[in-house]
């Protein structure tokens, strides 16, 4: 994944706390424009799990399901079935889930299928023309839960046959890789990020 390496010396944007997990996170990889397939199925599957929970959560047990799910490698996860959905529901490293585990098995075989055709990357940067969003924000309220584009990414995803990638969780999804860049404008991530998307929209 890209990283960003800038010490923050003036205000974050509030939801990151002062958890130091979260602080790197907030500082070097949220809302980053994330174009490599394989670590975007990884976020869009980690925002599956983090579904009714705190992203903290799943921050500190991000490397134990990157070891359960193989490098979140979609073409050995699709080979997946009954054995492995047990060996997952005992592993204390994720969150055992049979709904969701069972739901990211099927979601990389939808992964591929999208791969082969017309790349899965592609296909997502498509639903914001290729270009990141930059809104610009001044306070947590004025930033949404869902949009249109969510909306319709959600649709289709799910017509491609995805699970557990409702609106809510597909905008999450779109901050997190840099769809769009809903750092406050009084974060200096804000900034730093939109250099990286070009011009705003």
């Amino acid at each position: 994944m890209p990283r960003l390496e800038a010490p923050m010396t003036e205000t974050r944007c509030d939801w990151c706390g002062d958890d130091p997990l979260y602080v790197a996170y907030h500082d070097t990889e949220w809302g980053v424009p994330e174009r490599d397939p394989h670590a975007l199925f990884e976020k869009l599957t980690l925002e599956a799990f983090q579904a009714g929970l705190s992203w903290i959560t799943i921050l500190r047990k991000r490397e134990g399901f990157r070891s359960a799910f193989a490098g979140f490698d979609p073409a050995i996860i699709a080979g997946w079935g009954d054995a492995e959905v047990a060996r997952l529901l005992q592993d204390p490293g994720i969150v055992r889930h049979r709904g969701k585990i069972e739901a990211t098995i099927g979601n990389a075989r939808a992964y591929l299928e999208i791969e082969e055709k017309q790349g899965f990357s592609p296909y997502l940067w498509g639903f914001v023309a290729d270009s990141p969003i930059q809104n610009q924000c001044t306070s947590l309220s004025e930033v949404p839960g869902s949009t249109d584009i969510s909306k319709a990414l959600s649709k289709d995803l799910k017509a491609r046959g995805f699970k557990f990638c409702g609106p809510t969780i597909v905008y999450a999804f779109m901050q997190a890789v840099g769809m769009v860049n809903d750092h406050l404008i009084s974060c200096p991530r804000h900034a730093r990020v939109a250099a990286l998307g070009g011009a705003a929209r």
